[in-house]
């Protein structure tokens, strides 16, 4: 299991300006999907499903989705978002945070 996150950190070290890109990008498009829902609700028309924002909530874009809940208060309500964005960020950044340590060592 370390050499799995050793080789993350690594690619992480080694391609970090891609990582990073890729990372703002996951993240802004969730940011987006969050606040295009909030609109949408208000108006009363078609929604984005909730599988489909938890889902991009998942695949690294955990903060992007933490800003769209709290900053544009989307979800909040809703205790399955409350837990489980809150949830997907934090592992993220530990998987992150895992990782690139284990590159070190």
């Amino acid at each position: 299991m370390m050499a799995f996150f050793a080789f993350c950190g690594r690619f992480l070290v080694d391609h970090a300006l891609l990582a990073a890109a890729v990372l703002l990008v996951l993240n802004l498009v969730t940011l987006i999907l969050y606040v295009s829902d909030k609109k949408k609700a208000k108006k009363g028309v078609w929604r984005t499903p909730e599988a489909t924002l938890l889902a991009f909530a998942w695949a690294f874009g955990g903060a992007g989705a933490m800003i769209g809940m709290y900053v544009f208060r989307h979800k909040t309500k809703h205790m399955k978002f409350r837990i489980l964005v809150p949830a997907a960020f934090f592992l993220q950044l530990a998987f992150i945070l895992i990782s690139v340590w284990a590159a070190f060592v």
